[in-house]
């Protein structure tokens, strides 16, 4: 089906049908083990939960196909996809380079955890080229890690323009694509090495599931991934793969309305005298529109504001919604509303990533566009 498009393959990939009993959705493969055809005569190469599941290879098979890579892999969770490809390719002494509004936990991650081993890294503005460039000469650099949008800020970065960029200098180019998902942008197409996913955000896209996955379009690279994935542990369990396929299967109208959705907040609140600034790519004010307009389909369904009167009042704000949710995450139907610097992005507090104390990221969902714009005018006026 590789020359279906977009929402045919997220509907049909990886999903045929049941061909003993003819049962439309593929079973959930609920077992941790396989009976073998005598010793190593294993049926479809499954012998043990840890090593492969059809339920997972389902999924693995889908989002490869979504992101146009060769290999998908999906784990228990979008940080222990990140850290089985660290491990994967990293040594002591080696440097990363990331940009400086990156998720919270890959910074933690790449900071203290593999810091700790000896992994050394580099924050800087993936909009300054030049100063990317600077950070890529530093000795043992394997990896640039790009986010776009990201996260809180949604500064977007030219994915393209990196990619020639880490790849003159030897890196391997990772993007991190939760916030766009591959209905809205195609990283390996634009020049990136490998694609990683929170599937518990926009793919899961129901606040039901944790999950991650990798897309690679090396195999050698796929291939030691895997090995991790397998002798270390965290892989996706078989209930958790199939609520995520099922998830997927609505991605692309889901993207639609979510992206519709921000649009209509984003432009609400352009103007409001309690908001000192919006962050949304959707708005041709923001310094990354035009490049979004670009390398992305749509803008998404994440923004962020500034809001007026400092830390008390985006609390009192973020605290004063009745539609949006208080609550970490985001990407789910069910519009949600969050404080990053106490919240998502409270272990980068008091390092060059910490997130203004006015900030209030929002996850736009799927509900009717005017009551999520009312409740927003009713919390600022609170």
């Amino acid at each position: 089906m590789k020359d279906h498009g977009f929402s045919t393959r997220a509907i049909h990939v990886g999903q045929e049908f049941d061909p003993t009993t003819g049962a439309i959705i593929p079973p959930i493969y609920q077992t941790s083990t396989f009976v073998q055809d005598g010793v190593g005569g294993l049926r479809g190469g499954y012998e043990y939960g840890r090593s492969g599941n059809p339920t997972r290879t389902s999924l693995e098979t889908l989002i490869a196909s979504l992101e146009g890579g060769k290999r998908g892999l999906s784990f228990a969770s979008g940080l222990a996809a990140e850290d089985a490809l660290l491990r994967a390719v990293l040594q002591p002494g080696d440097h990363v380079v990331l940009g400086n509004d990156v998720y919270g936990g890959t910074h933690r991650l790449i900071n203290r955890i593999h810091g700790a081993w000896g992994v050394r890294n580099t924050t800087v503005d993936l909009g300054d080229l030049d100063a990317v460039r600077t950070a890529l000469a530093t000795e043992g650099t394997r990896i640039l890690w790009i986010e776009t949008p990201s996260n809180p800020l949604m500064k977007i970065s030219d994915v393209a323009a990196l990619a020639e960029l880490g790849h003159g200098a030897g890196a391997l180019v990772v993007v991190d694509n939760t916030f766009a998902s591959p209905a809205l942008q195609q990283p390996l197409a634009l020049g990136a090495d490998v694609v990683v996913h929170s599937t518990t955000k926009y793919l899961g896209g129901h606040s039901d599931v944790i999950g991650g996955a990798l897309v690679i379009d090396d195999d050698e690279l796929a291939d030691k991934v895997q090995f991790i994935q397998f002798a270390a542990g965290a892989v996706s369990a078989p209930m958790d793969a199939w609520l995520t396929t099922r998830g997927i299967k609505t991605l692309d109208v889901r993207m639609e309305r979510h992206s519709a959705n921000a649009q209509a907040v984003a432009e609400s609140l352009v103007g409001h005298p309690k908001v000192e600034a919006v962050y949304y790519p959707g708005l041709v004010t923001h310094p990354g529109h035009e490049l979004a307009a670009r390398q992305m389909s749509r803008f998404g369904g994440m923004l962020s504001v500034a809001v007026a009167g400092g830390a008390v009042a985006a609390r009192k704000f973020a605290e004063s919604t009745e539609v949006f949710q208080l609550a970490e995450s985001l990407g789910g139907v069910e519009s949600l509303i969050g404080y990053p610097s106490e919240m998502t992005h409270a272990s980068v507090r008091g390092t060059e990533l910490e997130v203004p104390d006015n900030v209030i990221r929002l996850s736009v969902g799927i509900e009717d566009a005017a009551d999520l714009v009312a409740d927003i005018e009713q919390a600022l006026a609170r």
